[in-house]
């Protein structure tokens, strides 16, 4: 290589890695719940905002209040200046006043028993979710019945809670927030799930709740959510995917109950990376972190779902994925 071939690539190269670290957080993570079920002390409950910025929405709501003791003790809210507390302690200013939203995938109550249980003392907020979800909520939970009536609507409808119904597709906005989020349908048990596409200053994150892969369900859902977002894979602003496993590879695809193992989840990315670049899938998703959700643990002793899904997922991952196994109290960026 002579020499002014040599300085050409050096330019280049320091460009490169100079872009690439450069390359600034766009959202805060912490999570308060990342499990699939069995421990009701963590369940699906992700707190998002936009970076250096303590307005929170919450994806899902399975656990609440011990997921927020377990992340304080990580030193996770380390940032939450004492002034913005007001003088409460961190879990009642959160639930009163840090968290603006819950956005609820679907009514199952390992996505929901924290918002409930918590309600007596939690903030006014609104939830949004697909009509399907709200319905549920409202007819089955906060009916006067199940529990007291915290929602809008109803008999005996006490109205801490506001519940908005979004429609598939269309973009709306989470008031006290820079917040922009879609909803897109998804396919899980007989009443459906949603993803949400979150965006704040130009930037995006995807969160899916529970989920099968398209060819079990005989859906084009999961397709659909990938052809949507592939403009802004292309354009490198999605920062993360929020994407379920619930069970390690060897469970039978008639024993899954509309979830994803290691072999689907990989198909799924796969799809994502033949809509974004079918001439380099390997480097498609090379921008976007993808975090590990709904790993359900195991009576038996013997078998840790956790470490298997991990391997698994390791021998599997010819996209180069930079996979994020959620544990509760963790934070990290997007």
């Amino acid at each position: 290589m002579n020499l002014s071939r040599f300085l050409i690539f050096s330019i280049a190269l320091f460009a490169s890695t100079c872009a690439r670290t450069t390359v600034h957080p766009a959202f805060n993570v912490i999570v308060l719940g990342a499990g699939g079920g069995l421990d009701e002390s963590n369940l699906s409950c992700y707190l998002i905002s936009p970076f250096n910025d303590n307005r929170f929405i919450a994806l899902d709501a399975g656990t609440i209040f011990s997921g927020i003791q377990k992340a304080e003790l990580a030193g996770s809210f380390s940032d939450v200046k004492r002034s913005e507390l007001q003088g409460l302690a961190l879990a009642p200013w959160l639930m009163k006043r840090g968290i603006k939203a819950y956005l609820i995938s679907h009514a199952h109550f390992d996505h929901t028993s924290g918002m409930i249980i918590n309600s007596p003392d939690d903030g006014n907020k609104v939830i949004f979710g697909l009509q399907n979800t709200i319905d549920d909520l409202r007819d089955h939970v906060f009916n006067g019945k199940s529990w007291i009536n915290f929602g809008n609507e109803g008999e005996g409808a006490i109205s801490r809670y506001r519940l908005v119904r979004a429609n598939p597709r269309v973009p709306f906005e989470i008031q006290d927030t820079p917040f922009r989020v879609t909803a897109f349908p998804l396919s899980h048990s007989n009443r459906g799930s949603t993803a949400f596409l979150i965006e704040s200053n130009g930037q995006f994150a995807l969160y899916f709740g529970d989920t099968g892969p398209d060819i079990i369900e005989k859906s084009t859902n999961m397709q659909q959510v990938w052809n949507a977002v592939a403009p802004i894979v292309r354009e490198q602003r999605l920062r993360g995917i929020f994407l379920e496993v619930s069970y390690p590879d060897g469970k039978p695809d008639n024993q899954l109950s509309s979830h994803l193992t290691p072999k689907w989840f990989m198909r799924e990315l796969h799809d994502l990376a033949q809509t974004v670049n079918p001439a380099e899938q390997a480097s498609a998703l090379k921008s976007i972190r993808v975090i590990v959700t709904h790993i359900k643990p195991s009576h038996d002793p013997a078998i840790n779902p956790r470490r298997l899904i991990q391997d698994q997922l390791a021998a599997q991952n010819d996209l180069n994925l930079d996979f994020i196994f959620a544990e509760q109290g963790q934070r990290f960026h997007l």
